[in-house]
């Protein structure tokens, strides 16, 4: 960057973020709205509507589902888009706020701060004369099912449609302390997927085994066979991990059942390593239940790809962060968690900002109030630093397209 660019850069800056406070108000009251009434995925036409009647004077963009975009700024030219999550998930909340959801859905992982820190960064934005390069908010459904709302967008037209330079998100996370920001260069989310295997046997009486093929104990052998998959097969070096979340097999102690199941999810950070883990996991159930006279079915269910951190993006926002005196995680924060952003990296540069809104523990302990959790619940000062964030992401797009 010239001088010159860096001086453009720093100015639209604080364009788009100087004004924010005298739209917090207003948007922790659309939070809170959006909060007290959550929509589950693919079903979120109510929070559409409710941030419409903030947004009363934007023309609307159609989105798959529920989700719709706006565009502000030029008409033309490289553009770059900002995502907020339109979705909550279900969860019935135990924060006992007043403005607590009013069913047994809940925004237990931020939604609700995401969207209205977008909806602060659209109202600053409309009032910048001559913005330098369009940017497209897009209100995503669907974030926290597959298929995914992410996936149906970059399968469709509309992104290629608005020549989309770069796509910048922003998550709270509370395992970063409040006030503190994570970019970080590559890898910071894994590649997720499903999968069920479901045993086929024999059944028979608890007390006669031998005239019978017990698939519970094949269950249990599978289990035990699918954690050496990443102990054993993967890298060390590389984070990946196999779940089991869910096993089922009869319905009384004393009769042997003719088939059982369990569900489990996979992660890696590692594309190679995730298509040799889903291989492995057809291989260790279908050799296992050979081995003990059963018969495996494997389903694959195919989920997000691994979410990267474009690097030109991370050096551009950076400095613009530290601009605006936000300090960055040192190291960045990268989880195994997974989000549907990453499939808008499989089209253009992507920037992911996790903000942080706890207090920065330095290991995790159980119980914690973590995402997802029933009484997760970030302070509304979260929607200011969410909106700088975006700002800093949206403003290094804008350098990287060559409009600073």
């Amino acid at each position: 960057m010239s001088e010159s660019t860096t001086s453009a850069a720093r100015q639209l800056l604080h364009q788009l973020t100087d004004p924010l406070p005298k739209y917090l108000s207003q948007a922790a009251d659309l939070r809170h709205e959006i909060h007290q009434h959550p929509d589950l995925s693919g079903e979120e036409l109510p929070t559409a509507e409710r941030i419409l009647e903030y947004l009363p004077e934007f023309c609307m963009i159609e989105l798959p589902q529920a989700g719709f975009g706006l565009r502000i700024g030029p008409g033309f030219g490289p553009t770059v888009a900002i995502r907020a999550e339109l979705d909550a998930l279900p969860v019935v909340e135990e924060t006992g706020v007043d403005w607590a959801s009013t069913s047994n859905v809940m925004h237990a992982c931020g939604h609700d701060v995401h969207m209205a820190a977008l909806w602060a960064l659209i109202q600053c934005a409309k009032d910048v004369p001559d913005l330098p390069i369009p940017m497209l908010a897009l209100f995503q459904s669907s974030e926290e099912v597959q298929p995914s709302g992410a996936e149906t967008i970059v399968k469709g037209n509309l992104l290629a449609e608005h020549n989309i330079a770069a796509i910048i998100g922003a998550h709270v996370q509370p395992r970063l302390a409040a006030g503190v920001v994570s970019t970080g260069l590559g890898v910071v989310n894994a590649a997720t997927d499903g999968f069920e295997i479901k045993v086929l046997g024999e059944p028979g009486h608890g007390a006669y085994p031998h005239v019978a093929v017990d698939p519970v104990p094949v269950l249990a052998a599978i289990i035990q066979g699918l954690q050496e998959i990443v102990t054993r097969d993967i890298n060390p070096m590389h984070p990946s991990l196999i779940t089991v979340g869910e096993v089922h097999a009869g319905t009384a102690g004393n009769v042997i059942p003719e088939s059982g199941y369990l569900r489990g999810i996979i992660r890696a950070f590692d594309e190679h390593d995730r298509a040799r883990i889903l291989s492995n996991i057809a291989r260790v159930a279908e050799n296992t239940t050979l081995a003990r006279g059963a018969q495996a079915r494997v389903t694959i269910h195919k989920g997000d790809p691994v979410l990267s951190n474009a690097d030109p993006l991370v050096k551009l926002a950076d400095p613009l962060l530290a601009e605006l005196g936000i300090p960055l995680a040192d190291p960045p924060f990268r989880s195994l968690g997974s989000d549907d952003f990453a499939h808008y990296s499989q089209i253009a540069p992507t920037l992911m900002t996790f903000v942080g809104t706890g207090i920065g523990a330095v290991s995790y302990t159980k119980g914690e109030i973590a995402l997802h959790h029933p009484q997760f619940l970030p302070s509304d000062h979260a929607i200011e630093l969410v909106a700088k964030a975006l700002a800093a992401g949206y403003v290094a797009g804008a350098g990287l397209a060559g409009a600073l």
